[in-house]
């Protein structure tokens, strides 16, 4: 048997009701309030099911098993506009009156148009020379927000035990302080060169791209013993796939066109903590 697992805030009643008769649902589960799990179904509708859901704007997920939160070892996750509202080398770039020229770059490479992440973010960091470092604390008061979910979802994972990872191709002036915040257990970024209190439009060290992504999680996984099936990989861009490709539960959230084929799962109209339910509690 397979389970169907659909979330909204706009799936009410009525709705609860008309795709219960698409998918010509067995039994059907009121998880929460905008959350409803269907034991079985039809899954030659599967189709039709996806249409609906997209029509309605539903997140759907299809899951072999309903496993507990209790088995899962690792949730690992992505910072820029995954974690967080804003990419923050544009913002930064804002400070420098170059944001829409980095934007444009920062766009390209996280639909994967632009397939060397390291040499973009070369590109984009030799743009903000010249910077005041003190535009990435007014950055981090004023601009960055965590998504909605963010917290309810880490906190979770925390009480069950499960190890959180950050990983991200930003920078470790955010990565540190959100770890601090949010009482992560690891997190890794790239670090800024900052000379005469401003940025030298230098990375300091080996760059963290899309393969450093995976080989942190990979490195963690055989520190816990941790198999896919226990770990939950959460992203946004193209250079997060190679991160996903470890595990089971990879997760696209308000992610690109190329993430969104890629990854097992896909929200798009709920907030992080929408991952919570796709498992028994």
């Amino acid at each position: 048997m397979k389970y169907l697992v659909l979330q909204s805030p706009i799936l009410d009643t009525q709705l609860r009701e008309q795709i219960a008769a698409i998918a010509e649902a067995d039994q059907v589960i009121q998880v929460r309030n905008h959350v409803v799990r269907f034991n079985g179904f039809n899954e030659s509708l599967l189709e039709d099911i996806r249409h609906w859901c997209q029509q309605h704007k539903v997140d759907m997920a299809v899951l072999d098993e309903l496993r507990s939160l209790n088995d899962i070892k690792i949730l690992a996750m992505d910072m820029d506009s995954t974690l967080i509202n804003i990419e923050c080398v544009d913002e930064i770039a804002g400070c420098a009156g170059r944001k829409d020229q980095v934007a444009e770059i920062t766009e390209a490479t996280m639909r994967g148009e632009i397939k060397d992440f390291k040499e973009s973010l070369i590109k984009r960091v030799a743009l903000l020379e010249g910077t005041s470092a003190k535009c990435l604390q007014t950055i981090y008061d004023d601009i960055l927000h965590l998504n909605p979910g963010a917290e309810t979802l880490i906190e979770t994972a925390h009480k069950h035990g499960i190890t959180t990872l950050l990983v991200s191709g930003g920078f470790t002036f955010f990565t540190s302080r959100l770890k601090e915040r949010l009482d992560l257990d690891y997190a890794y970024a790239n670090q800024l060169e900052v000379l005469d209190g401003k940025l030298s439009g230098r990375v300091l060290g080996d760059i963290l791209d899309g393969d450093a992504k995976a080989n942190y999680l990979e490195t963690l996984m055989e520190q816990l013993g941790a198999t896919p099936e226990q770990c939950i990989a959460i992203g946004d861009g193209s250079n997060d796939l190679p991160m996903m490709s470890k595990v089971d539960y990879s997760v696209a959230y308000m992610a690109k066109p190329k993430v969104q084929e890629q990854a097992r799962f896909s929200i798009n109209h709920n907030g992080l903590d929408a991952v919570l339910n796709f498992f028994d509690n």
